[in-house]
């Protein structure tokens, strides 16, 4: 698992190869959602800006929005999680990635919660 992997409030988790951010949901978010049933991916070359709604992941509980936690423009989708969206379940921080995108701001990716950061903020929150 790489070092550099960030985390927000909304619990996606982001890792960063260069200019170029994975982001998928967090383990805890696809706890949360159950059997996750249905995705929607943004859009390839879609300028999105950071707290944008830009997926949308549905489970048998709930569908939710997952936003963008960085500005830049996405240039690949997942198609795996379309066909299969309960890798997202078995492998929410892994396969079950949603989509990447070339961020603006490097340092952008810096201001989101490192793993401690966000197990503190997790255990905020029951």
């Amino acid at each position: 698992m790489p070092t550099d992997k960030r985390y927000t409030k909304e619990h996606e988790w982001v890792s960063l190869d260069g200019d170029i951010a994975t982001i998928g949901i967090t383990d805890h978010a696809q706890q949360q959602l159950g059997d996750v049933v249905f995705v929607e991916l943004p859009e390839l070359n879609r300028e999105v800006t950071a707290g944008e709604a830009c997926a949308v992941v549905e489970s048998v509980k709930a569908a939710s929005d997952l936003y963008a936690p960085l500005t830049g423009k996405v240039v690949e989708t997942n198609p795996e999680i379309v066909e299969d969206p309960a890798l997202v379940n078995s492998d929410s921080e892994g396969e079950g990635w949603f989509f990447r995108m070339e961020i603006d701001d490097t340092a952008a990716f810096e201001a989101l919660m490192d793993s401690d950061a966000y197990d503190e903020y997790l255990e905020t929150l029951d």
